[in-house]
């Protein structure tokens, strides 16, 4: 599906509060270092029962939130997610299980919610005991309205230099409905997943078994193909919440409006998982890799993500050197089959090697059109019809700068 679907019309200024049903709040409750605007403790709440799925990290250092979280949405049903930036609430033991659970519980009282029916998140440095008297008076702050989307995509960011957010209406037989999402990360962000975030909002009715079929499906051609710095964290949350407000009948798989809302739901997802990529840590450019050709979906998965990963064919973008050497590397250790009397590689516009034979190009200006806001690399492993897209940035000094000074 592209953009321009004519079924499909994103919503400018759209947010996660944007489908109706739902509302959020955000305040700042002292758990991040102190600044203009911030904002680090939320509630995304709906105003009725929901389905609901989510997709977490895969690390086995996995934090209290994610596991509490993914042992609530087992059932298929949430009714919002309380959250906080500025601490991770990971590698915290028992005591960062019950603080995860007390978040539930607080949020929940405020209001009148069951703990039981809330999700939990967190971000930020692990390894330090949450602040849960700081968490509280904050929550006792705390409003939530039908234009609070914004507020909570800005209280999730950690490093992240601007809010994440979108929406969109589709149009299916008998009406619309709307998707909206915000997510937020900028390092720590390599498959699968990453230290994201990304909570996904729909007014239209869905099955629970199919929604989180769909979520699977659409994370896995998103979050799952992005890389900042080869590095997976432990507190990697993709959710979404259904609240069938839009008063169509309910989706179930199989149907037109199946498809088009997981269509949709894979673009929205991969518009934030772009939108990620772009903001990493010191990036000052997006890389898009599309790999073609190759014998299955997996093979070309697996060299779109280890070229996007490279951190030589980062530092390479970010000086504007056309080294297509660095990309055939990653293409040739990715593990996916390739024959390098095969091999098509395109950088910036310039094809630099078709069939395994070296082609001249201008490098010049070549590395004139590396210094673009966004890079696309094309590969053609010309082996099958196996073809994927991955998204990453450019490696800057900025990114150790960042994250040699992250605690202090």
């Amino acid at each position: 599906m592209s953009d321009e679907a004519v079924w499909m019309k994103w919503i400018e200024d759209g947010t996660v509060t944007t489908p109706l049903g739902f509302k959020c709040g955000a305040v700042y409750a002292g758990l991040k270092t102190p600044g203009p605007g911030k904002l680090d403790v939320g509630l995304l709440l709906a105003d009725v029962p929901c389905s609901a799925a989510g997709v977490f990290t895969t690390n086995k250092v996995a934090a209290a939130p994610v596991v509490l979280s993914r042992e609530r949405v087992r059932g298929g049903a949430a009714r919002g997610i309380v959250f906080n930036a500025g601490n991770a609430n990971a590698a915290t033991g028992e005591q960062g299980m019950q603080r995860a659970r007390q978040m539930a519980e607080v949020a929940g009282a405020k209001f009148g919610v069951s703990p039981e029916e809330l999700l939990v998140a967190s971000t930020g440095v692990i390894g330090v005991p949450l602040p849960i008297d700081r968490f509280e008076e904050g929550m006792g702050r705390l409003t939530i309205r039908a234009d609070g989307g914004h507020d909570a995509a800005q209280c999730i960011i950690t490093t992240d230099t601007r809010r994440k957010e979108t929406a969109v209406e589709v149009a299916v037989e008998g009406g619309s409905f709307k998707i909206g999402a915000i997510a937020k990360g900028a390092g720590m962000i390599h498959p699968n997943m990453a230290t994201m975030f990304c909570f996904v909002t729909t007014d239209a009715a869905v099955e629970p078994g199919f929604l989180n079929t769909a979520l699977r499906r659409s994370v896995d051609l998103s979050f799952n193909m992005i890389s900042i710095d080869g590095d997976m964290s432990t507190n990697d949350t993709a959710v979404v919440f259904a609240s069938g407000m839009a008063g169509l009948p309910r989706i179930e798989a199989g149907s037109q409006a199946a498809e088009r809302f997981q269509a949709t739901l894979t673009e929205v997802c991969i518009r934030m998982a772009k939108a990620i990529a772009a903001d990493g840590e010191g990036a000052t450019k997006l890389i898009e890799v599309r790999v073609d050709g190759a014998e299955s979906e997996d093979d070309a998965r697996r060299a779109a993500r280890s070229v996007a990963a490279s951190n030589l064919l980062k530092a390479a973008v970010y000086g504007g050197d056309p080294n297509w050497g660095r990309i055939a590397c990653a293409a040739g250790y990715s593990g996916a089959n390739l024959v390098e009397s095969k091999l098509d590689i395109t950088i910036a516009g310039f094809p630099t090697l078709l069939q395994g034979k070296v082609l001249p190009f201008d490098a010049r200006a070549a590395s004139s059109a590396l210094m673009q806001s966004k890079v696309t690399i094309l590969v053609n492993l010309n082996l099958g019809k196996g073809s994927a897209t991955a998204w990453g940035c450019d490696l800057t000094e900025e990114y150790v700068v960042i994250n040699s000074k992250y605690t202090t």
